[in-house]
């Protein structure tokens, strides 16, 4: 995962200057994958394999013997070459790809626990770099005063920074969005705790 130790506590200070404008809570979640797919190489294999023996039997005079010792083969083959990295993610549909990723955003909202805020003001600032994929998560007590399309801005920043290859000034600049936009809403309160470590998870 191309974030190192130094990009890692850069992000984390950007969460701490970032809280510190707004009562709200937010973290950074950085994915390698949201999932590993592993009934598509499976499943194609399987449908190529099947195919095999009638193509072989329409087209050639092959004793069932051999037939079925090509299907194998072409199972086996098949199998290992769709689980190459590359070609793995694109035997997998593009929607079924967004659907796990949009998934596992709103796992790692309820996992990090911002659902307990007192007041539902946690953000969650998620990227999975296999699916291609960010997203950013709010609770009810934003979504009821902040629209959806507002958080557009700050997932456009992280994507063109990570175009570039720079996953932590993207997040960074995500987190300052994101804070203006809580700051807004939930300003800083001068009793506010700071109820979850200000890192990035790497998954």
């Amino acid at each position: 995962m191309a974030l190192s130790k130094e990009d890692q506590d850069r992000i984390g200070a950007a969460i701490r200057a970032a809280e510190e404008k707004t009562d709200g809570e937010i973290v950074c979640v950085l994915a390698k994958a949201s999932s590993d797919y592993a009934v598509y190489p499976l499943a194609w294999s399987a449908i190529i394999a099947l195919a095999v023996p009638w193509i072989l039997v329409s087209l050639t005079q092959l004793p069932v013997e051999r037939i079925l010792l090509i299907q194998a083969v072409s199972f086996l083959g098949c199998y290992i070459l769709f689980s190459v990295p590359v070609l793995h993610r694109l035997v997998v549909p593009r929607h079924v790809q967004r659907a796990a990723a949009h998934r596992a955003a709103v796992e790692q909202f309820m996992i990090r626990g911002m659902s307990r805020k007192t007041n539902r003001a946690g953000v969650l600032i998620f990227v999975s770099l296999t699916e291609h994929y960010a997203r950013i998560v709010a609770d009810r007590g934003i979504t009821d005063k902040v629209d959806q399309k507002v958080w557009q801005g700050a997932i456009d920043a992280l994507i063109a920074h990570m175009r570039e290859d720079r996953i932590a000034d993207g997040f960074i600049a995500a987190l300052e969005q994101c804070a203006h936009v809580l700051a807004e809403h939930f300003p800083a309160d001068a009793t506010k705790t700071n109820d979850l470590p200000d890192r990035i998870y790497l998954i």
